[in-house]
């Protein structure tokens, strides 16, 4: 048997060897105190057997974007088991735990990143945003159906980006569901890093906003490039990654991936996670310019209190269904309940009547956004619909105008 408590900040280098071993990974003196910084503003749980560390895990003090409502939600990470001691409940200890002690603080939801998307399912995690990896072919200019914003653009030092970018990007977490919030130290020690953590060769990060000097800015682009390399015979392009690019309008949008598609000695850009809704993907004059080459599962959501969290958020039209809900790790959960909700409110209180949707508390996690849709889960035969129209009924319901979105790896 292990035992589960917290860790102490004495054991944290230990944790991060303990995570390194798990994931694979040696990085250099610099990560290693980033992360060991990172960790003493995180809770932190360990599985103890006798004085060894077999188990891991730590939670960012979040707070997450949902439709209407911005709620606390811990964002773990660094989960890791030692292999010595893999497949003997060391993992389903600590997310009980984990579980127990959000639920014990009021967050009504948790969040995470998941290395293997099989893991955290039969935990009750959802998908519950998803993103596109985007290329753009910028040896020729980028073509565009909207006429790009003719405001200035202009270069923002990393050191004050968190003073001119911080505010611009909070009030844009208002208005798309599924975005953690960022402190200054989530600004200056994760996205404006001097190195990049997981490729060396990209340059320190660059900013451009879009906006006279001393007014607020209309939107911005934060990315790095990697010069020009040999490939063999060939000579592979400079590359430009888009880590993040916020704006007000389409044609303020236009204007910066016009900017990043048309920097000298480059010839691709790589967005890695946007939004499946993102306007570039219509406004592109060319999609064989414009390709999406990936799609994945992002922010992974658990309902830790389904009460608290389905009468926090906003609804888009009126809905009354009885639920079936299924929750092997947190019971207080599960049952039959009725959901009454609407542009006024909700309310989700036990109910007695035949259910109208029967299904897991995961189901519920991933379609809580409004990114997927109880209907997608029927056809997949993963929600069983009891009364014909309910899904349809509560997806109306769950409407979003913005697809849920975040590229905030943790």
């Amino acid at each position: 048997m292990v035992d589960i408590h917290a860790v102490p900040e004495a054991d944290i280098d230990r944790a991060l060897e303990l995570a390194y071993l798990a994931f694979h990974d040696r990085p250099g003196k610099e990560v290693r105190e980033r992360h060991h910084t990172l960790l003493t503003r995180c809770g932190r749980i360990g599985a103890y057997d006798g004085d060894a560390l077999v188990g891991f895990m730590a939670a960012h003090d979040f707070r997450l974007s949902v439709p209407g409502a911005d709620l606390p939600c811990p964002g773990l990470t660094f989960v890791a088991v030692a292999p010595t001691h893999r497949r003997r409940g060391v993992l389903s200890a600590l997310m009980h735990e984990q579980l127990r002690r959000t639920a014990a603080e009021g967050a009504p939801i948790a969040a995470l990143w998941a290395s293997e998307a099989a893991i955290y399912g039969r935990f009750g995690f959802g998908g519950a945003t998803q993103g596109a990896t985007v290329e753009i072919d910028s040896t020729r200019p980028l073509g565009l159906r909207v006429q790009p914003d003719r405001r200035p653009l202009r270069l923002i030092d990393p050191a004050d980006a968190p003073a001119v970018i911080g505010p611009y990007h909070e009030a844009a977490r208002a208005t798309r569901a599924g975005r953690p919030s960022r402190d200054r130290h989530r600004w200056t020690d994760g996205w404006l890093c001097e190195e990049d953590e997981e490729d060396e060769e990209f340059s320190p990060p660059r900013i451009i906003a879009s906006g006279e000097p001393g007014r607020p800015v209309a939107g911005y682009v934060l990315y790095r490039t990697k010069p020009e390399g040999d490939d063999g015979p060939l000579r592979t392009p400079g590359v430009v990654r888009v880590d993040e690019l916020e704006a007000d309008t389409p044609q303020v949008a236009a204007a910066l991936w016009q900017c990043v598609a048309s920097l000298d000695l480059t010839g691709t850009v790589q967005a890695w996670c946007r939004p499946l809704d993102d306007p570039l993907l219509s406004f592109a004059a060319d999609r064989d310019q414009v390709r999406v080459t990936a799609l994945f599962p992002a922010l992974w959501l658990r309902l830790v209190d389904v009460r608290a969290a389905l009468t926090a958020r906003a609804w888009a039209a009126p809905v009354e269904v009885v639920l079936e809900l299924a929750d092997v790790h947190l019971p207080a959960n599960a049952g039959r309940f009725r959901l009454k909700a609407g542009p006024q409110g909700a309310t989700f209180e036990r109910a007695g009547a035949d259910p109208d949707l029967a299904l897991d508390v995961r189901e519920l996690a991933a379609v809580y956004l409004g990114g997927t849709r109880v209907t997608e889960l029927v056809a997949a035969g993963l929600v069983q619909e009891r009364a014909r129209g309910a899904a349809a009924a509560l997806d109306a319901a769950l409407r979003v105008d913005l697809l849920p979105h975040t590229a905030d790896e943790f």
